[in-house]
């Protein structure tokens, strides 16, 4: 009686991942992947500029809870009874709130009351400027269409437009103002809501908290320097004489919140201001004032340190600027690094395989954890081959 070795059962194939092959287990070649991110991404930024008037203003009162959440933690540290924390947190938040648009009204309402007295200096400035025109061969009809253009009085009907559509805004203040209510009374349970987050997905609960901490160090560092910026300005004008140097002192302030460009918004009225008490020279004067003083510490200065509070390049912050105003409007500009933080909290922070985006968003890369353990190099597996090679055959005796 003979017996023999059986053959070993072969292997099951796996298939080898093709090259351009979609994300594990989806079967889909990454062309396609692609693709259908981008199309849903249009989809989603449809989406947001379509509601862009809800998302403004209830981003805006979420960041200012956020803002003075840590007086509520201080206070109830301090034993303060949970309502009255609340109610502390109720007044300081419409404090801000009424603050910025009491200084905003104000602001706008002076300049469209001051312009008019300037209304002989600006005619003057447009027949110098017309004989100019047609010293150096422009025909009379473009140079009418011009000064039509620059009168001084339709620039004083759009402020006072301007004035009229902020006054208008009541109805959308209502709604802040009863958003804001909501969301100071509720703050107080965020703490345990991120614990309970925590205890299912620590990794969200991680990105939620890093967002607010950087939310807070951004706007601490930027209401710092806006303060800096304000006083200096306000100081500058005030000795070139520029009449109302308190407002654009304050406009500077709030400009300030715009990343790298804010000065430049801020510097138009006091710079026309000028151009109409003392001529081209005064206005040059205001420029380099400006130049000297609100680029430096807002394009060149501020930036590092707003980089290094809240991990975002100087390129990022600029390009989050232009896509936030262009997405939301004006108050997406002011918004654009909280809302940018928020971005890359549910969209990055929340995956450990994006952190490679993390190393293109931040200002420095991270520095490798030197107790993480370093990755070694996996040994190269022989491929296996055609066909196995098949067992002796021995015969033994019965």
């Amino acid at each position: 009686m003979t017996a023999s070795a059986i053959d070993p059962p072969a292997a099951p194939a796996v298939p080898s991942p093709r090259n351009g092959a979609g994300p594990r287990g989806s079967g889909l070649p990454r062309a396609l992947v692609i693709l259908i991110g981008a199309a849903s991404t249009v989809v989603v930024v449809a989406g947001v500029q379509a509601v862009a008037w809800l998302i403004g203003p209830a981003f805006m009162a979420l960041i200012i809870v956020i803002a003075v959440a840590p007086v509520q933690g201080w206070l109830r540290r301090h034993g303060w009874p949970g309502w009255a924390t609340s109610l502390v947190v109720v007044v300081l938040v419409y404090a801000i709130l009424f603050g910025l648009a009491l200084g905003i009204i104000i602001s706008v309402a002076r300049l469209a009351t001051e312009l008019p007295q300037y209304a002989s200096a600006a005619d003057s400035l447009l027949k110098s400027a017309s004989a100019e025109l047609a010293s150096l061969g422009v025909g009379p009809d473009q140079i009418n269409q011009v000064k039509s253009s620059l009168n001084l009085g339709n620039l004083a009907g759009v402020l006072g437009s301007l004035l009229g559509s902020i006054a208008g805004l009541a109805t959308n203040f209502v709604f802040l103002l009863a958003l804001l209510l909501f969301l100071s009374v509720e703050a107080g349970g965020t703490g345990d809501r991120l614990a309970s987050i925590a205890a299912d997905r620590p990794r969200i609960a991680e990105a939620l908290g890093h967002f607010a901490w950087g939310t807070r160090q951004y706007l601490l560092v930027t209401t710092i320097f806006g303060l800096i910026v304000a006083v200096l300005d306000t100081i500058a004008l005030a000795i070139l004489g520029i009449p109302l140097a308190i407002t654009w002192g304050l406009l500077a302030f709030v400009t300030n919140y715009v990343p790298n460009v804010g000065f430049i918004i801020g510097v138009v009225p006091p710079a026309l201001l000028g151009l109409l008490t003392g001529g081209p020279q005064l206005m040059v004067i205001v420029i380099i004032v400006y130049c000297a003083l609100n680029f430096v510490v807002q394009s060149l200065i501020q930036p590092r340190f707003i980089g290094d509070a809240v991990g975002l390049s100087v390129t990022v912050t600029f390009l989050a600027l232009v896509f936030w105003a262009w997405l939301i409007g004006p108050l997406g500009a002011i918004l654009a690094i909280p809302l940018t933080l928020l971005a890359k909290a549910l969209l990055v922070d929340i995956d450990p395989q994006a952190r490679w985006a993390d190393a293109l968003l931040r200002s420095s890369p991270k520095e490798p954890d030197p107790s993480a353990p370093t990755p070694t190099k996996k040994p190269r597996r022989k491929r296996r081959a055609q066909a196995e090679p098949t067992a002796d055959m021995t015969t033994a005796p019965t």
